[in-house]
């Protein structure tokens, strides 16, 4: 039975069509780390109870204890998704040992290298998890003093890896190769760019300025790059869940590891709280059901991220990633559709540029998008009048989605400055302000690792409840690896043009770019 047809989805269904979405209750959950805010989602009784029978009949109980137990929650791939275990202070004793070790390996090559006051510049170069989450909080973070200059470099286009090495000194330059497979086309291309340019500034051995973190410690090895430089990360580790994982030194080279520590620290306090919080009291559940019912019920096709601090910059493509390579599929278990939309399209900027950007649709387009909203009470700077510009637009952006402008208050404000009444009445219509859209509040105490790491725990949680609630698998990503074989096809036709089962389009510009190639 497909999920539309379930007798818990059409109860679910028909409460949210019928609860609430003008913020008459506030509706605060707190969790480790921050507090969300849910008053402008749609909520009843009935749908926090329709709720509750969805979760059962989808099996969240014991799909969230396999997550936690190491079973397989990659169930297309029949592999754990335990990047729990990587943040546990005690990992769960399966896995103790060997992420025990590769934490104490960390942490020894960190405190080698501030000892000898080693490597003044980082070149990270990864890409999709194996980059966004490092970028993402050495950005974040850096303002509490960053011990070395991080660059990333993930495009193939070779433009990101000169831009990354401009003005670093390649004798003091660490190169990190971050790939779980150790076959990614991104970072082996980038890493031999790398290679020759430490060698062509003189560097006496290059490999020893080189550090692997990888799934395939064989292929590290087969690059010459020496055993004490290879840090492992697992085939249970999903590299869009890696963060947490070895992929995360270049944070702790950068911050410390007290703050990768730290990082780790807040996103256990969020796992407990997923594991152990009851339901109505859950924020990841609770943010998930409201995803759930603003794309699958109310039609709403995307969601936009709206982080209201300028050094959560990268949050938004680090989320992109988790959620629409998680969520963008259809088949469920069985291999039949879900049969209600699934993943919506995650975009956004951090405000208030945002609200000069395309809040103008958010507020008047026929549909819109909800919000999430993410804010910080205490800033780590001086200018207190800032930071309260910054609330007070965050809320009242926030607040106006809610609200919204009826064409009698928008007539009311034109007929004071318009003479003729059928003027005020067609000005009136553009002022016009639908309201009612939902939006979430994440509020954070002020922006600090423990704080940050509880954050990316919040989105991976509701994501993988999300998952749950639709049947699908938010572990593999079958798209991405569907276009990487595409690409080998085309990358042999461009070195020696062949005969190809290609549509006209592609096999014009194969032949094209063979030939200027």
């Amino acid at each position: 039975m497909s999920l539309s047809n379930s007798p818990a989805w059409q109860r679910f269904t028909a409460a949210a069509h019928a609860a609430s979405r003008r913020g008459e209750q506030l509706r605060l959950i707190p969790a480790p780390g921050l507090r969300l805010d849910l008053s402008t989602q749609a909520h009843s009784p009935d749908l926090q109870a329709a709720s509750g029978e969805l979760l059962a009949q989808q099996g969240f109980d014991a799909a969230r204890a396999m997550l936690f137990d190491g079973g397989h929650a990659n169930w297309t791939e029949g592999r754990a998704a335990w990047h729990t275990a990587l943040r546990a202070a005690e990992p769960p004793p399966a896995v103790a040992n060997a992420v025990q070790a590769e934490r104490d390996r960390l942490r020894e090559f960190v405190r080698e290298a501030d000892a000898a006051d080693r490597y003044g510049y980082v070149l990270h170069l990864g890409i999709g998890g194996s980059d966004w989450g490092p970028r993402l909080v050495t950005r974040a973070l850096r303002h509490g003093g960053a011990r070395r200059e991080v660059r990333f470099a993930s495009n193939v286009d070779s433009h990101s890896v000169a831009d990354a090495m401009s003005r670093l000194d390649p004798h003091d330059t660490l190169v990190i190769v971050a790939s779980k497979s150790f076959t990614t086309t991104e970072p082996l291309a980038n890493a031999e760019v790398a290679m020759n340019w430490l060698r062509d500034a003189g560097v006496a051995d290059p490999i020893k300025q080189v550090v692997a973190i990888t799934a395939n410690v064989e292929a590290a090895l087969n690059l010459g790059i020496l055993p004490d430089h290879i840090f492992q990360i697992w085939d249970w580790v999903g590299g869009r869940y890696s963060l947490w994982s070895a992929i995360g030194l270049p944070i702790a080279l950068a911050l410390g590891n007290d703050a990768f520590d730290q990082l780790l620290a807040g996103a256990a306090a969020m796992d407990e709280h997923f594991r152990t919080a009851p339901l109505a009291d859950n924020a990841p559940v609770q943010m998930a059901l409201s995803g759930v019912v603003n794309r699958s019920v109310l039609g709403y096709d995307s969601l936009v991220i709206a982080p209201y601090d300028s050094r959560l910059y990268h949050l938004v493509p680090w989320a992109q990633q988790l959620e629409m390579e998680s969520l963008g599929k259809v088949a469920t278990a069985d291999g039949s559709p879900v049969g209600v939309p699934t993943g919506a399209a995650i975009w956004g900027m951090s405000g208030t540029d945002c609200q000069h950007t395309f809040f103008q649709w958010l507020h008047q387009d026929s549909m819109g998008a909800p919000v999430d909203f993410i804010l910080c009470e205490q800033p780590d700077h001086d200018y207190a009048r800032h930071h309260e510009l910054l609330i007070a637009n965050c809320l009242a952006q926030r607040s106006a989605l809610l609200r919204g402008k009826s064409f009698e208050e928008a007539l009311a404000e034109t007929s004071a400055t318009e003479r003729d009444p059928a003027r005020a009445r067609l000005l009136a219509q553009h002022r016009v302000h639908p309201g009612g859209r939902p939006s979430s509040l994440i509020v954070l105490p002020r922006l600090e690792a423990y704080t940050l790491g509880a954050l990316l725990a919040l989105y991976e949680h509701k994501v993988f409840t999300q998952g749950v609630i639709w049947g699908i698998n938010p572990f593999d990503q079958w798209g991405v690896e569907f276009g990487k074989v595409l690409a080998k096809s085309i990358m042999r036709e461009l070195d020696a043009p062949q005969p190809g089962q290609q549509d006209p389009s592609t096999r014009f510009w194969i032949d094209a770019m063979a030939r200027r190639h």
